[in-house]
């Protein structure tokens, strides 16, 4: 199977854990779970009830503050900017919002108004969401066509290790809506296909794209 994000020819590993397997690409280190283990849309949505993100869970409010503390300061403009996948509860368009910043939410369940159609936008946000795409590049060129030049994403998803062993024991793969685990190589070769270029990542779960 080729490579979601590179096209390069990938190998596949089981996870007899899980009763799954996935596809790892060694050129851009992409892992992908093998289509065949993914969830209907009823039950992606359904996996989303669960999550309690609210205001009131200060450590999920407080992981927003970091994660917009981490590139607030490289931001060229800050004026306006569309939150990609924003969730049952909009927690971090609210923070952004008390920044004085004017936002956009689109979400495929919970916000699906193409809000962003004839706009454009200084920066844009998407946090825990690249880990759910079935096709990262389409949804990337998607937003930077809204996205004015040297404007920045920045990306929110938990880096895998490139460590097959840890990868089976990993807690982040066990969530039946993950289907695609990056690293930050992975990100530069993603940003490259698709116009941007990866300015900076904290090796964990952030990476801030500008467009070029």
């Amino acid at each position: 199977m080729k490579c979601k994000i590179c096209d390069n020819e990938t190998d596949i590993f089981d996870d007899p854990q899980l009763k799954k397997s996935y596809f790892v690409c060694s050129k851009c280190l992409c892992i992908g779970l093998n289509p065949s283990h993914y969830l209907s849309l009823e039950k992606e949505q359904g996996q989303y009830s669960h999550h309690q993100n609210s205001l009131e869970n200060q450590g999920y409010v407080q992981m927003f503050e970091d994660f917009l503390d981490y590139f607030w300061n490289d931001l060229p403009f800050n004026q306006n900017s569309l939150d990609f996948g924003s969730g049952p509860t909009p927690v971090l368009a609210e923070l952004l919002s008390r920044r004085n910043v004017n936002v956009d939410c689109y979400d495929k369940f919970y916000q699906p108004l193409k809000c962003f159609e004839n706009k454009e936008y200084d920066f844009m946000t998407s946090t825990e969401v690249f880990e759910h795409l079935d096709d990262p590049i389409s949804t990337l060129t998607l937003l930077a066509q809204h996205l004015r030049p040297k404007g920045l994403l920045a990306i929110m998803t938990l880096f895998h290790q490139n460590d097959q062993a840890h990868f089976l024991t990993w807690w982040y793969r066990r969530d039946p809506t993950h289907i695609v685990f990056y690293t930050p190589k992975t990100l530069e070769v993603l940003a490259e296909k698709c116009g941007f270029t990866v300015i900076k990542t904290d090796g964990k779960r952030i990476a801030v794209l500008q467009k070029r």
